[in-house]
């Protein structure tokens, strides 16, 4: 019974592509950023090679690294998390989800607003915690609901949960889903609920994203078509529109996926556990908070051992990332960056494999590992670990 656990830390880069300036991203490196805080204590992830990957100069190396090592470009058009994961699961985006750098057309604004009976307000890109500093009030005075973007393909809706229920939320969210295909096909819609008074309000853990449905078949369709598992942890589901999903498990913080991570070791399955840990993202890449991420890397690399010593001999190990999202520069968006590849296996054949090209590396690996007929367009590795 092969299991297989693949943790994306996410947006942990480890460097900027060779093509960040055209994303507006020359220079970024989440993990220099968050390793010049000196909060950063990884011991684990270091023996398994992190600091051995090529380009990584800004931690130590390992003498003798006990884990697969090497880093992956992305060879889909973006930086976003949708487009991220898909690549990881090995479906390419060779065309960019569209972005919306001066808010949102005047027609999509206008059909939401009469779907949902509600006007807008903001429509801009903005901080998730700037905006509703500076339309919480607003939103509460009138009933009126936030909309906001980023850099990336993403149409938000933030909204008081004393004011508009969870439900209401998520009800508003999937209209706009089901508006925003074709060209106004946006990567992802996510609620963002917040609480309190002005001018203390604060987003709460009941975030939820509304993605696109992948526009071909990955990985984790073909796992289920061969009556595999594909276990979802935190917004995995979310991210694949339930595509390929057999059981889910929501989270609300990192701490909770790694637990729900070490509960699935001890349960028999056969298949992928696939954990997406948001926070890195989330709270504190977003808000350029590079100590909040280093000791958010820390308190992971704390669990690792014991995710590492609850492995099965036919479990593999899988720990990468699906974009950046550097704290240390002057942008709180994505990051065009390269991602780690750490692999760990009992009795595993540790290696370097220098720069390999594409994600989707991560998928044929997985399909070949688990007997089933995917294949990507990058080649599997798994010669290489076995």
């Amino acid at each position: 019974m092969r299991r297989v656990f693949l943790i994306v830390l996410d947006s942990f880069g480890i460097g900027a592509m060779p093509d960040a300036e055209q994303f507006g991203d020359a220079g970024a490196n989440t993990l220099r950023s968050v390793s010049k805080t000196k909060e950063l204590k990884i011991p684990s992830l270091i023996s398994l090679g992190l600091g051995n990957i090529d380009g990584v100069d800004s931690i130590e190396k390992a003498d003798t690294p006990l884990g697969v090592f090497a880093r992956l470009d992305e060879k889909s058009n973006g930086k976003d998390t949708t487009v991220g994961h898909w690549e990881i699961a090995g479906l390419i985006s060779n065309q960019a989800l569209p972005t919306y750098q001066n808010g949102f057309d005047d027609e999509i604004i206008k059909e939401f607003e009469k779907r949902t009976g509600r006007r807008v307000i903001c429509n801009k890109p903005y901080s998730g915690t700037e905006v509703i500093k500076d339309y919480g009030r607003e939103h509460i005075e009138t009933g009126a609901l936030i909309v906001y973007t980023s850099a990336d393909s993403v149409f938000q809706i933030a909204a008081h949960e004393s004011y508009v229920p969870l439900n209401e939320l998520y009800r508003y969210c999937q209209i706009a889903r089901e508006m925003l295909v074709g060209k106004w096909g946006v990567g992802r819609v996510i609620a963002r609920p917040f609480v309190g008074d002005f001018p203390n309000f604060k987003r709460t853990a009941n975030r939820r994203d509304f993605s696109l449905e992948p526009n071909g078949k990955t990985l984790l369709d073909s796992l289920k078509e061969n009556g595999l598992d594909v276990i979802s942890v935190g917004k995995i589901s979310d991210i694949f529109a339930g595509r390929g999903i057999t059981k889910g498990h929501k989270t609300h913080s990192n701490l909770e996926g790694i637990k729900k991570t070490i509960e699935l070791q001890k349960e028999d399955f056969s298949g992928l556990a696939f954990i997406n840990l948001v926070d890195f993202d989330m709270v504190y890449g977003h808000r350029n908070d590079a100590i909040g991420y280093a000791r958010a890397l820390s308190e992971f690399d704390s669990f690792l051992p014991e995710i590492i010593n609850g492995l099965r001999d036919d479990d593999l190990l899988i720990i990468t990332a699906d974009h950046g999202c550097d704290p240390g520069d002057i942008s709180t968006d994505h990051t065009r960056e390269y991602v780690p590849l750490l692999i760990y296996k009992n009795n595993i054949r540790a290696k370097g494999l220098g720069t390999l090209s594409s994600f989707s590396v991560i998928a044929s690996t997985i399909a070949e590992y688990l007997n089933v007929g995917f294949r990507s367009e990058a080649p599997s590795i798994l010669n290489e670990v076995l």
